[in-house]
């Protein structure tokens, strides 16, 4: 076999990840074409198939499958000792991937991005938002942004934002004729907008009453699955809604919703940026944590 460049076997582990070439060459920054040339080209040097393809779908052969898991390692050392180099740098380069959940990309973590851009002008980020947990290894990410705990314990973190916490609120219309509920099981008894969770199932309110918490089913004819909606919902005087304080907290402040049961919702502690723990942290990386440290209130 040709000795292969490290960008060729880094699109080999990107594909395998992403299951599809168009998805690979995106994350890679280059045309499907070429990708499915350079693949090709390795595969012919190796003398095996790694891939099968279809027009609707590539998934990895058996060959395949153990090539990626003996490259994928090997791939991680790789980086890790180019990153040792160019952490030496003035100016971090190359491209910062993140995940993030959408709360903590709002709330915290967009006003770092912008401020990591404008410094950094070298730097690219992707920042990929959703609300599922995923490996940020396994999908090839440096780091990710979620409450701690769902970060897994082998990672490294960094603590971002306020606490946070959450409020049932509802708009002054909902409560014309109706009594506000004193405990959370007096929910029972309103109209609220429940929550669907990326997972399907129905969230339930969750409560803490005399140090244990415990949650509450609570009964509603709408159900979604965005916050902004419940909050428009809320103020539009349809229920009750279940949302962030910080979201809900211009709206707080200005009188288009008021907080019923303050003092029943739990703390979730503070967001943290987490990532790998590593011999050598990228300069890009590096500089994205020092300036989320400056910037956390």
């Amino acid at each position: 076999m040709k000795r292969e460049a490290l960008a060729d076997l880094e699109a080999i582990v990107a594909i395998a990840r992403r299951g599809s070439f168009r998805g690979a060459a995106r994350e890679l920054d280059v045309s499907p074409t070429a990708l499915s040339h350079a693949i090709a080209s390795v595969e012919a040097g190796l003398g095996v198939r790694l891939f099968h393809r279809t027009t609707r779908s590539v998934s990895l052969t058996a060959a395949g499958h153990a090539f990626v898991a003996e490259i994928t390692p090997a791939l991680a050392v790789i980086r890790s000792a180019i990153d040792g180099v160019n952490r030496h740098r003035e100016t971090p380069t190359g491209v910062l991937r993140i995940n993030s959940s959408s709360n903590a990309a709002r709330q915290v973590l967009a006003p770092v991005v912008f401020e990591f851009l404008r410094r950094f002008t070298e730097m690219k980020v992707d920042l990929v938002v959703e609300d599922r947990l995923i490996d940020i290894v396994a999908e090839g990410f440096d780091a990710g942004v979620r409450l701690g705990d769902t970060i897994p314990a082998d990672m490294i973190a960094v603590l971002l934002g306020r606490e946070q916490d959450f409020a049932v609120v509802g708009a002054p219309s909902y409560f014309v004729g109706r009594k506000p509920p004193a405990t959370p099981d007096e929910l029972l008894g309103h109209d609220c907008i429940r929550a669907r969770l990326p997972s399907g199932a129905l969230f339930r309110w969750e409560f803490l009453g005399g140090g244990d918490p415990f949650n509450v089913d609570v009964p509603g004819r709408l159900t979604l699955d965005n916050a902004d909606l419940m909050l428009e919902a809320a103020r539009a005087g349809l229920g009750l809604a279940y949302s962030w304080r910080w979201l809900a907290a211009e709206d707080l402040a200005a009188g288009r919703l008021v907080e019923v049961l303050a003092g029943w919702t739990p703390s979730y502690g503070r967001l943290r940026l987490y990532y790998p723990s590593r011999k050598y942290v990228p300069a890009g990386l590096r500089a994205f944590i020092d300036l989320a440290r400056e910037m956390a209130p």
